[in-house]
């Protein structure tokens, strides 16, 4: 097996704003596995906030890659646990490499990866669009550039109650807000109301990642749901959320996989959790694997590629929420465009 890598810079058409930060162009580490004449395909943006960069992937892989190379791709789950023990610093890494091995597997069965998983993608959920923390102004022409059936707005700065009402004016869509951690307990519970007054149908990550006493509270007291994000990265971590939170947020490249978010799915569903994948402003590539795994999910945050002026890949088509592919194929049923 031949294996390739590849980095680009992808510019956003606005600038990215959540309550961390903000950024112009979101870096991302796409990997290419190629096995007789047949090429699977990997991505894993890189995320300041868990600091890991392109040039770590980029090292780590070619530190193995001698090992990577000749290890026989016979089942994509044997090949995760392969990888996880490989580099288990790197989880981006491992879902680089994760999502090309189901890509090429895929193709070695001539099936797209919601068919080999018995999935029916008329069952998915639309995906929201999300608007980014900007000037009120700009928040505002965000949304009417974008008419869509359900938005994400990303809050926790002061005076995101009073922007969230100007912009539930702009529409009667489903809201959602995204905190990412942004708010205290106190801060969360005085907002609860407001939130509910505006139609808000789910709430994601309000308080610290690591605030589980403080959940604990909220979670008594809120009728709106609450998705664990930054909570909720790896698979050890969706049980911790049982009894904090009514759902998690699965980010493909944190837990390290398609392979383990499918674990991560079941497990939930287990210990009666809600169940949303989210995106990383991933191009066409990450946000495939997304929507091949959509089908078993309340709710979807696969927007990446609306958000970026640049793609790297052919073949998701968004029509009023909903995703669909162009042209079904094996594997992941996207085709690179001009990568290499």
């Amino acid at each position: 097996m031949n294996i390739r890598h590849f980095s680009k810079e992808l510019p956003f058409v606005y600038p990215f704003t959540i309550s961390r930060g903000t950024k112009t162009h979101q870096p991302t580490f796409i990997v290419e596995m190629e096995w007789k004449g047949l090429k699977g395909y990997g991505e894993a943006p890189a995320i300041t906030y868990y600091d890991i960069t392109v040039e770590k992937m980029a090292a780590d892989l070619e530190a193995k890659r001698p090992v990577l190379e000749k290890f026989a791709l016979t089942d994509p789950e044997r090949y995760w646990h392969f990888l996880h023990h490989l580099f288990p610093k790197n989880p981006f890494l491992v879902c680089a490499l994760d999502m090309a091995g189901w890509d090429l597997w895929g193709k070695m069965l001539r099936k797209p990866l919601y068919q080999m998983w018995n999935l029916d993608l008329a069952a998915a959920p639309v995906t929201d669009y999300t608007i980014g923390i900007d000037k009120p102004d700009v928040m505002v022409k965000k949304m009417q550039e974008k008419p869509w059936p359900v938005y994400k707005v990303k809050v926790g700065f002061d005076g995101d109650m009073e922007l969230l009402a100007e912009l539930r004016k702009q529409t009667s869509a489903p809201l959602r807000v995204d905190a990412n951690a942004g708010w205290t307990l106190e801060q969360a519970i005085q907002k609860l109301p407001v939130l509910k007054d505006l139609r808000v149908e789910m709430i994601e990550q309000p308080l610290a990642k690591d605030d589980w006493e403080g959940m604990a509270t909220l979670y008594k007291v809120s009728d709106i749901p609450l998705y664990a994000d930054e909570s909720c990265v790896a698979e050890s971590d969706v049980e911790k959320c049982q009894g904090h939170f009514h759902g998690i947020n699965i980010k493909l490249t944190k837990c390290s996989g398609i392979t383990p978010a499918r674990r991560m799915i079941k497990k939930a569903r287990t210990l009666g959790l809600g169940v949303m994948i989210g995106c990383m402003n991933e191009s066409s590539i990450g946000s495939a694997a997304i929507v091949h795994l959509s089908p078993l999910l309340d709710y979807l945050d696969a927007d990446g590629p609306l958000l970026l002026k640049e793609d790297l890949a052919l073949g998701l088509e968004y029509s009023n929420g909903k995703i669909s592919f162009s042209h079904p194929a094996p594997g992941l049923c996207i085709t690179p465009d001009g990568l290499f």
